[in-house]
């Protein structure tokens, strides 16, 4: 394949396939190399573009990076509908927080609190009114806490407009596996794939997930600092929406969430569980999701069973992404996102094409790790496949 790109994106998750639409709209010449796009742990996603509900007090810096991405949700869906003709259904209903015993109630204020003093949507409830705006929640709910700001997204339906608007700007989709960079005089040049062939391409960008540390060939003062985290997730059918917003809440000490769908879906997850590459489905994970679901909303246990599944989130040791340039010459990182991946992708795209400011830059760049370099686990043979490196 005798071919040269001006960006080649390795990974086709809604990571790459975004950083790779922005880039491609700007008109440069884009390529994205996964031999199975959009079937990795962005197929597995809630899709939940909740920075405020989810947020934790030690971590900030990615709040910072969540608010900032959420801000360009609106027009990055409005964009991406235009350009692909797909509905996304992108929903800005909020997320409802709610509390069963006391000590739940004071983590709820305390989350109030603190959303309040950074000037950020919130509203508490009592139980009788998280019941007037969900009446199918469980009796036993004390009271919630609505993040007004929160939305959430079908991370399917997205990454299907991401290939569509992208097939529409003649980017090349290059359905193989990556097995190695290409460089010459330590700059890197492009990418050989599994079939022998190589791709030339002025800049590379790493996108590949929970897999971007299995690149073979990668320095190791830039080799990503990525983890797996398994999350298996359920999805549930219904012929109306029994929610109308994204419910949330503690149960037995695991967090567990509900996101409805259009259609009459209802997304619950999820497990976090270091299993290494792991990717099965285990019916302790689905038990776990349904008991707890079941506590905040009983008739769950009355829906059809649509789909299960399992993916692989790229976690990191501060919890930040990585994105931007390495110090290898001509590669660049966006990955390492964990739970975040869908709220953070019109960020990362625009990180990765130079439209966000400095300080976001520095948040999330890959060479906060360059001094301490670490080593990636190594999969399992037949436990899973990489996005863009399969």
């Amino acid at each position: 394949m005798a071919d040269h790109f001006d960006v080649l994106v390795i990974g086709g998750g809604v990571i790459g396939l975004s950083v790779a639409w922005r880039t491609a709209a700007s008109g440069l010449r884009v390529a994205v190399v996964d031999p199975a796009p959009a079937s990795g742990a962005s197929h597995a996603a809630a899709g939940m573009l909740a920075p405020v509900s989810e947020v934790t007090y030690t971590e900030e810096p990615l709040l910072q990076l969540g608010l900032a991405s959420l801000e360009r949700w609106p027009a990055f869906a409005a964009e991406l509908e235009a350009a692909s003709g797909h509905d996304l259904d992108y929903r800005t209903d909020g997320t409802l927080d709610v509390a069963f015993g006391s000590d739940d109630l004071a983590a709820l204020d305390e989350l109030a609190t603190f959303i309040g003093k950074l000037g950020l949507p919130a509203q508490r409830l009592t139980g009788r009114e998280c019941r007037r705006l969900e009446p199918m929640l469980a009796p036993s709910v004390r009271g919630g806490l609505l993040a007004g700001g929160d939305a959430w997204v079908d991370p399917r339906r997205v990454t299907g407009a991401l290939l569509a608007a992208l097939e529409r700007l003649g980017c090349a989709l290059i359905r193989s596996r990556v097995a190695g960079l290409e460089a010459s005089r330590e700059t890197v040049t492009g990418v050989r794939l599994a079939t022998g062939e190589s791709v030339g391409a002025g800049r590379v960008i790493l996108a590949a997930g929970v897999w971007s540390g299995a690149l073979e060939g990668l320095p190791t003062e830039v080799l990503p600092p990525v983890r797996p985290v398994k999350g298996q997730i359920m999805r549930l059918r219904s012929p109306t929406p029994i929610l109308q917003r994204c419910v949330r809440g503690v149960v037995h000490g695991s967090h567990v969430y509900l996101v409805p769908r259009g259609d009459g879906e209802l997304v619950v997850g999820a497990t976090q569980e270091e299993m290494g590459f792991d990717t099965r489905v285990t019916a302790g994970g689905l038990w776990e999701l349904l008991r707890d679901a079941r506590e905040l909303v009983p008739g769950v246990t009355e829906l059809e069973v649509a789909d299960v599944v399992a993916g692989l989130r790229p976690g990191t040791p501060d919890n930040l992404p990585l994105i931007g340039p390495t110090s290898l010459p001509g590669l660049s990182l966006a990955t390492g996102h964990h739970r975040a991946g869908v709220l953070l992708a019109p960020l990362t795209a625009d990180l990765c094409s130079g439209e966000a400011d400095r300080g976001l830059s520095a948040i999330c760049s890959p060479l906060r790790f360059q001094e301490a370099p670490p080593t990636s686990p190594t999969p399992e043979p037949g436990v899973s496949t990489p996005e863009g490196l399969r």
